[in-house]
């Protein structure tokens, strides 16, 4: 028994071994790296190299649960609910509307085109009707597309919410379909509605219950991802066992953990992407392993055919419909619809046919891996090119190149970032720079120097600087951007001009400010340079609660000229 034991960890070891060596030639030959993923697991199954006979369905489909419940969390951790309140709409119609349509194109095709019976094309369109959050995620945030935040944010926000609907639709035929069925009723909708309402409401109360729990436990700092993980995965099986959608509730609950002050939070994004390299590898692999590729040429024609159907026609056409009452380019159309990759989602809803006892529920898993195959190597090697084409590339931004968010309390909120210097970066040089952003440690060559004069700055050396999380695009400009910032720089200076002689006490009751009593009386002006003393500079800015005054201008003997007031979050 132990000789066996040994025998599948040596196994697994190295089917992880090699799925993570096989990302250096995707990378170099710009192959999706998902596709690679699912090749090994060909390759290591019965009909390939490895002779691995594996035909559990139960635990492929169980495997691949866990790993994209843990895929879906990362990503609504790593959004913005910025982005997500900007996108919700249309992603969301996307995400619903969008996939019954596309089922419904894609049953419609299977039957009149290549002779399904309604039962197994109607199930087949289910199936392949929503995009795969691991396939879509990975491209835009592992693969180095950047496009515009608009476009991105749509693709992210409907992948990471439309497996519910699929995964409800697959169940409904399922059911119907199996002998015995009393057929689809009025109940059918209400499990929809259940699924959907518990999903979200869920979702959001495990979300918070997270950043409770991690903020208040005090523990071994290597504790807190492995907590949080085990968490995600409590509120997905909870879900699911409340009869929601645990899918739903896993990423809603990373999207409000995400946006919420956690601690060590910096650790947990960086934990996260390991884990979620590593459950895509175990996901995808299982499902390659689960394939039967000698059975492929039975339904090679059909399953090719639908393939380059649904990424040619079927995914367009129903983003163009579900896009339409929205505010989008005819070239973000374009994009959004080519980005529908299909990928574990689809494999993992083929195989409850099967599990179920459907007939030719092997049909439909391989019509699933061959649609699957296409969509990856169609779609997943033309997309960066086809941004590209539309001019929806955006240029890689400047910024940090390491960024630790410190665990303090909340009103001591800083972050410590590392900039490497370029040589045309606009701090070179200087005598006199904002004073948050003077560095506290400076790298040159290896070796950490004494001297911290700006002045003699070189390029390639490497600063360390303490800042406030909100400042950091305004210290990316700083030190990164081509031309320092100019007087009429709202972004940098403000979006409000104050009258310098404005009574300092006046000013923070009309916002909600709290100014110390001793100070009170004294005008914005008085009160900056106090602060400042001698050394005052342009751009230097001080925080009071709700609001920051900057120093806009000042005259030849330093004395302030204009202020700008800049409303920003406490911290």
């Amino acid at each position: 028994m132990i000789e066996t034991y040994n025998a599948v960890l040596i196994v697994v070891a190295l089917l992880a071994i090699v799925s993570i060596m096989s990302t250096l030639f995707s990378f170099r030959a710009g192959a999706p790296i998902l596709l690679v993923f699912l090749l090994v697991g060909f390759l290591a199954g019965e009909d390939g190299l490895g002779n691995i006979q594996f035909d559990n369905v139960e635990a492929a489909f169980v495997i691949g649960s866990i790993a994209l419940a843990l895929v879906l969390f990362d990503s609504g951790f790593g959004t913005l609910w910025a982005s997500f309140r900007l996108v919700a709409a249309p992603a969301i119609w996307l995400a619903t509307f969008g996939v019954v349509l596309t089922a419904g194109l894609m049953a419609l095709a299977a039957h009149f085109l290549f002779g399904l019976a309604w039962q197994h094309a109607l199930l087949l369109g289910a199936i392949v009707g929503s995009t795969d959050a691991a396939a879509v995620f990975f491209l835009l945030r592992v693969g180095g597309l950047r496009v515009r935040e608009r476009v991105r944010a749509t693709l992210e926000v409907e992948s990471g919410s439309n497996d519910p609907m699929a995964v409800f639709l697959v169940l409904g035929l399922v059911t119907l379909f199996r002998p015995g069925s009393e057929g689809l009723g009025w109940s059918t909708l209400g499990l929809f509605v259940q699924q959907m309402g518990l999903g979200l409401v869920l979702g959001f109360l495990g979300g918070h219950v997270i950043v409770r729990i991690v903020n208040r436990l005090e523990l071994e700092g290597a504790l807190y991802p492995l907590l949080v993980a085990a968490l995600a995965l409590a509120v997905f099986a909870t879900t699911n066992l409340a009869g929601g959608s645990g899918f739903l509730a896993v990423y809603v609950a990373g999207l409000v953990a995400g946006n919420r002050r956690i601690r060590r939070g910096n650790e947990l994004k960086r934990f996260q992407q390991g884990l979620t390299w590593l459950a895509q590898i175990a996901m995808f692999v299982t499902l390659g392993l689960l394939a039967t590729p000698s059975e492929f040429p039975a339904v090679l024609l059909p399953g090719l055919a639908l393939g380059l159907l649904l990424a040619l026609v079927v995914r367009p056409l129903a983003t163009m419909l579900c896009l339409a009452g929205f505010d989008f380019s005819r070239a973000e159309r374009i994009f959004v619809g080519w980005v529908g990759l299909r990928g574990a989602v689809s494999i993992l809803l083929a195989i409850l046919p099967v599990a179920y006892g459907l007939d030719d529920g092997k049909l439909l898993l391989n019509l699933a891996f061959l649609i699957v195959l296409v969509s990856l190597v169609l779609q997943g090697w033309t997309i960066a090119p086809l941004a590209k084409t539309l001019k929806l590339v955006i240029p890689a931004r400047g910024g940090a190149i390491e960024r630790i968010q410190l665990d303090l309390p909340s009103d001591a909120a800083h972050e410590l970032l590392a900039y490497r210097l370029h040589e045309d970066s606009p701090i070179l040089g200087r005598v006199a720079m904002p004073r948050w952003v003077k560095p506290a440690l400076i790298v040159r060559d290896g070796q950490s120097i004494r001297s911290m004069r700006l002045d003699r700055l070189r390029a390639g050396d490497v600063i360390y600087v303490f800042v406030r999380p909100h400042r950091i695009p305004l210290l990316d400009r700083l030190i990164e951007s081509p031309k320092p910032p100019e007087p009429g720089d709202r972004e940098f200076f403000g979006e409000f001009e104050v009258d310098p002689h404005t009574p300092i006490d006046e000013l923070a009751d009309f916002y909600g400010a709290v100014v110390n009593s001793g100070k009170r009386g004294q005008s914005v002006r008085s009160f900056l340079e106090r602060e400042f003393g001698e050394a005052i500079e342009v751009g230097d800015r001080i925080g009071l609660g709700p609001i920051e005054l900057v120093v806009r201008r000042l005259d030849d003997a330093r004395h302030i000229v204009e202020v700008g007031l800049s409303i920003t979050r406490k911290g």
